[in-house]
């Protein structure tokens, strides 16, 4: 009889349901996350839901104006995304700061504004300075450099990008990688601003004292930048086949690579194949320089060849 009483008790207790269990809440922190996972995949206005999400819990939550502001310009609401900018830039820490000003920088590059762009960046440059960051310092006036050269002014790309390789030699204590990593990049940019200014000669010299460093073996991970180099480089000199047959070794999730096969392509006449590497484009959701000036422009094409 105990026997049964027991077991009658116990399939009564296990019988009764238990009370639902709410959810845990996420915290703003992961729902930025998650928007800059759809971010990624180029849901741009769900991704904004959820930093609005995130920025009512958390007003002053810097990641998610930062964030914000980019899916902002991915979607072309520019003025709204320097507002969300702005806010970063205050709410950024001294560790943070100059990533808030190079967003705020190329947000003005993705309108091609130059003069606009350099303000930030060289308030980035700066404050990298400051805290004697060179490296940090010496990318942000590269960054800079190349603005100014995809927005035609040459002169002060040439400038900034003397600047940037100056700026990273302050590091007294580079290693031999480090020291072929910054005449790389010099050589590189140089080749671009001759190829700009229509001096293929001279371009062809720093192509090949670029590829001469890269031939040292120090830097395996910068030869997927010279295939680019050269297509670049045979683009301006209105080789658009060279241009092409190089720039399809070059790395094909670069926006900005895929932008000058398209406008090679449409050298050629074929507008076809230019619109599909134009599509391309539109599918990578990143916010940098190669993004800034590929997107719109692929958005501009695109939209003329529906009209």
């Amino acid at each position: 009889m105990k026997l049964a009483v027991a077991l009658l008790a116990a399939t009564l207790i296990f019988s009764i349901p238990l009370p639902a269990q709410s959810p845990t809440a996420a915290s703003p922190q992961d729902l930025v996350k998650r928007g800059e996972t759809l971010s990624r995949e180029g849901k741009q206005d769900q991704a904004l839901a959820l930093y609005r999400q995130a920025l009512q819990a958390s007003p002053k939550l810097y990641e998610a104006h930062l964030d914000a502001g980019e899916a902002l310009d991915l979607k072309g609401d520019y003025t709204q995304a320097r507002g969300e900018f702005a806010q970063a830039i205050d709410l950024a820490s001294p560790e943070s700061k100059a990533q808030a000003f190079r967003a705020m920088a190329i947000s003005y590059a993705f309108q091609r504004d130059a003069g606009q762009a350099a303000k930030y960046e060289e308030e980035a440059f700066n404050s990298e300075v400051a805290v004697k960051d060179y490296t940090g310092a010496a990318e942000a006036a590269d960054e800079m450099a190349r603005i100014y050269l995809e927005t035609g002014d040459v002169d002060n790309a040439e400038l900034w990008y003397k600047k940037g390789h100056e700026t990273a030699f302050v590091n007294k204590n580079m290693s031999p990688a480090e020291t072929d990593l910054w005449n790389f990049r010099w050589e590189h940019a140089q080749a671009r601003i001759a190829a700009r200014r229509g001096r293929h000669a001279e371009a062809e010299k720093h192509v090949a004292a670029a590829k001469a460093i890269l031939d040292k073996g120090t830097n395996p991970n910068q030869q997927r930048f010279f295939p680019y180099l050269q297509g670049y480089v045979a683009y301006y000199a209105g080789d658009s086949k060279g241009a092409i047959a190089s720039l399809q070794q070059a790395d094909q999730h670069d926006p900005f690579i895929l932008a000058l096969l398209a406008q090679a392509n449409e050298k050629l006449g074929d507008q076809g194949r230019a619109r599909d590497y134009y599509r391309q484009v539109l599918a990578i959701n990143t916010h940098n320089p190669t993004n800034a000036f590929a997107r719109p422009l692929a958005v501009q094409k695109l939209k003329q060849a529906k009209s």
